[in-house]
């Protein structure tokens, strides 16, 4: 059975779109921290749905400089443009050890043709991550230091408790400071800084085992944003 059939924030499949998902998919990968999926500036064969555990998606600068550009939680399509068959913008790497569901890239002509519904679902999944994508500009433009880091952290825990992760209002997920730094546009120092005043403030605590947003409400008003779902998230 699929793992995200459990998934309270996700919608479940129909009995006949599981069996044709269940003739479609390739098969599974089991993945390790730090695997990357994809390499930017290459075509990829293959398309996936995250089952279990949680990636990065990013883009790297000629320097060597990185900008990660989303996270990616179980039930979330990976490799998109794979599938329209242009070279990638990004790569994407296990934060956590994972299991994705392996698809080719070469037979979603045939999916979009005889299951026209799951074929607005990969529309749906692109038209979200898109919206995810203008929260994280709007972070990295509008927001102070403390409110970027309080924004992440609040979108980081919901995520997870649309997805069965979370404990409460927590996640137990190994985010390094460099990669806050790496997401949000902040030096170092500087993102440190903030995590000190954000737990002196008893907002939220940020370590490298977890995440806790001691009153998710207050955080959700201190950044200005609320990523609950109206609806529940398809997925392949």
């Amino acid at each position: 059975m699929c793992p995200l059939a459990a998934c309270r924030g996700l919608r479940p499949l129909d009995a006949g779109q599981v069996a044709y998902m269940e003739r479609f998919k390739q098969g599974e990968l089991s993945i390790d921290r730090g695997t990357q999926v994809l390499v930017q500036g290459q075509r990829s064969a293959h398309v996936f749905t995250v089952l279990e555990g949680v990636l990065i998606r990013f883009k790297l600068l000629e320097d060597g400089r990185r900008q990660i550009v989303n996270f990616m939680f179980p039930g979330d399509l990976i490799g998109l443009q794979a599938a329209m068959g242009e070279p990638l913008t990004h790569g994407v790497e296990a934060l956590t050890s994972a299991r994705l569901c392996v698809f080719a890239r070469g037979r979603f002509p045939e999916l979009i043709q005889t299951h026209p519904e799951l074929g607005y679902d990969v529309i749906w999944l692109a038209a979200k991550e898109e919206e995810a994508l203008e929260e994280h500009l709007v972070a990295l433009g509008q927001r102070t230091a403390r409110e970027r880091i309080a924004y992440l952290a609040v979108f980081l825990v919901q995520r997870a408790m649309e997805t069965g992760l979370a404990h409460g209002n927590s996640v137990a997920l190994t985010v390094t400071q460099t990669q806050i730094a790496d997401m949000l546009g902040l030096s170092l120092v500087h993102t440190n800084r903030t995590l000190q005043a954000l737990r002196q403030s008893n907002l939220i605590t940020w370590n490298l085992s977890e995440i806790l947003i001691a009153d998710m409400d207050a955080a959700r008003e201190f950044t200005r944003f609320d990523h609950t779902p109206s609806t529940p998230r398809p997925y392949l």
